[in-house]
């Protein structure tokens, strides 16, 4: 490397330095998107569920009531009795998933009952996501389970019920635990 080469490099990279000095505020250099999230909000979204049901919380729910609330906020989506519409079908047959027959219906799919009470609390209903109640949720996820034959009709979902539920495809997958 020339002499003029070594020289234009490190003007360069001094030149980085000034414009970007290590000591100032993150802040301060920040794109402007957005605003920051206040303590509240966080906690508004930090709502995951896991497999086993931790992050579940208080709450209860049964399919009849939840077969009026699915009338209410889902059919006019995922069709009568969930069997899909412009949306997709959340009610299917008992039979695993094949090649000729990718049934992604949750009974025969999902591999895990809490996740539907994730996705229901986190999305639905789409005009206005995370506004239905802790009990009106249990009783989707309920309506939903037994219409897919998973459980009862007559079964309660709460946070300890719903977290021994046994889905049918659980085994249907690859684990893969980050550590």
């Amino acid at each position: 490397m020339s002499m003029r080469s070594a020289a234009r490099l490190f003007m360069s990279g001094a030149s980085l330095l000034v414009s970007f000095p290590s000591h100032a505020d993150p802040a301060s250099s920040a794109p402007y998107l957005g605003k920051p999230l206040s303590a509240a909000e966080i906690t508004q979204w930090d709502i995951s569920v896991f497999p086993d049901g931790r992050g579940l919380p208080a709450g209860r729910g049964t399919a009849k009531d939840g077969k009026a609330l699915f009338a209410t906020h889902c059919e006019q989506c995922h069709g009568p009795a969930g069997r899909g519409a412009t949306a997709e079908e959340l009610v299917g047959e008992p039979t695993p998933p094949t090649a000729e027959n990718p049934n992604k219906s949750i009974g025969p799919y999902w591999p895990h009952a809490t996740t539907i009470f994730d996705f229901l609390r986190r999305s639905k209903p789409p005009e206005k996501p995370g506004s239905l109640t802790a009990d009106q949720i249990y009783a989707l996820t309920a309506y939903l389970l037994a219409a897919n034959k998973v459980i009862d009709e007559t079964a309660e979902m709460n946070a300890q019920s719903l977290a021994k539920v046994k889905m049918p495809n659980r085994d249907g997958f690859i684990r893969i635990d980050a550590p």
